[in-house]
């Protein structure tokens, strides 16, 4: 059993298919027990880039509202979500100004370091924190977080 926080540009692959979306559902095999957090932004931001998606016809509508309604199940289901506290927004703004990161970034990884903190205080292992973005990697890794980037297993690659 692993600990993972799960940012929008990685759990995005759980929905729509692409590289690393194979590495993703692994996460989700039910021997493993593996705990997911998620931020409570993270719906708008994969309902807004299935809707992108659609919208450009890069998948069909029907295969986007699939994929809207299970994220809605899940997000009630599979996923522990972190609300966004006020100590969680002054940690946001306090790492968008030190890593120069965009807004909703600041706020997944402030809730991802928040989770981290917490795991560590009751005696469980540090986190995973989960990322398709390499921007975001770094300055979860310069926050000490342990990281992964589902981008890294393209299918042909993955073990």
């Amino acid at each position: 059993m692993s600990i993972y926080f799960i940012d929008s540009s990685a759990l995005v692959k759980r929905y729509i298919s692409e590289i690393g979306s194979q590495w993703v559902l692994d996460l989700f095999d039910p021997t493993l027990e593996n705990d997911i957090f998620v931020a409570a932004i993270t719906g708008v931001e994969i309902v807004a880039a299935i809707t992108r998606r659609s919208r450009g016809g890069s998948i069909a509508d029907s295969d986007a509202d699939t994929a809207r309604n299970q994220l809605k199940r899940d997000l009630k289901e599979e996923y522990q979500v972190v609300q966004l506290l006020e100590s969680i927004l002054v940690s946001g703004m306090a790492l968008a100004e030190t890593h120069g990161l965009r807004g909703y970034d600041a706020i997944q990884l402030a809730a991802g370091c928040a989770i981290n903190s917490l795991s560590i205080s009751n005696g469980l292992a540090p986190i995973i924190f989960v990322s398709a973005d390499n921007y975001l990697n770094t300055a979860a890794m310069n926050e000490g977080l342990d990281i992964e980037n589902p981008n890294q297993y393209p299918p042909n690659q993955y073990p």
